[in-house]
């Protein structure tokens, strides 16, 4: 807790704040969507007065600044998944965007059918696993899957049953043990395409 709550927050305080909130759920003492409810409030937040209320009831030591770095983050434990954290993504024509600040769950499910094209960019959102599925499955010769993901991330594909013209294309920067979260495909392409791009 800081002694001079009226002082304005800084980017690395609030950076702070959400790194102990992302602790805090790969100890199991809140859940992703109190950690989302959380981090709207951090990233809202204007005084460290606020920044401190946030994490009032939990242990404030906090992480070591090493956190931050991408090896430490592939070193903590893994939350405990649950059976309602699924994200779908699901369209028979059209587009679907899941983008900006959100909470990403243990697995998320994919459909593009038709001309529907779904897009996941992780570039900006809250992880606390580091390991998340993502399961795809397109039907059609117009149907796309695109994942974006950062630059230390690694997509792994090998699980993706590819069917007549279907493709995955995708070049990972990082090797499994160097990177910060694994996104594992499964699922099917029968036709149609997944997309994996790395973005700093």
């Amino acid at each position: 807790m800081t002694d001079r709550p009226e002082i304005r927050a800084s980017d690395q305080d609030r950076d702070r704040i959400a790194e102990m909130l992302r602790v805090a759920v790969s100890e199991g003492r809140i859940d992703l969507e109190e950690l989302n409810e959380r981090l709207d409030r951090t990233y809202g937040a204007r005084t460290l007065r606020e920044l401190d209320e946030v994490v009032e009831d939990l242990p404030q030591g906090g992480p070591p600044p090493t956190a931050l770095l991408p090896a430490t983050v592939a070193a903590a434990p893994l939350p405990a998944a649950h059976p309602g954290d699924v994200l779908e993504l699901h369209t028979r024509s059209g587009k679907i965007r899941q983008d900006g600040r959100w909470v990403v769950p243990p697995l998320i499910t994919t459909k593009a059918h038709r001309f529907g094209t779904v897009r996941v960019d992780f570039t900006r959102a809250e992880c606390a696993y580091r390991e998340v599925t993502v399961d795809v499955q397109i039907t059609s010769w117009f149907g796309d899957v695109v994942i974006v993901a950062p630059y230390d991330w690694w997509v792994q594909d090998d699980a993706v049953t590819r069917r007549l013209l279907g493709a995955v294309h995708n070049r990972p920067i990082v090797s499994p043990t160097q990177a910060a979260v694994v996104v594992r495909l499964t699922g099917y392409v029968q036709t149609g395409d997944v997309w994996v791009r790395y973005r700093r």
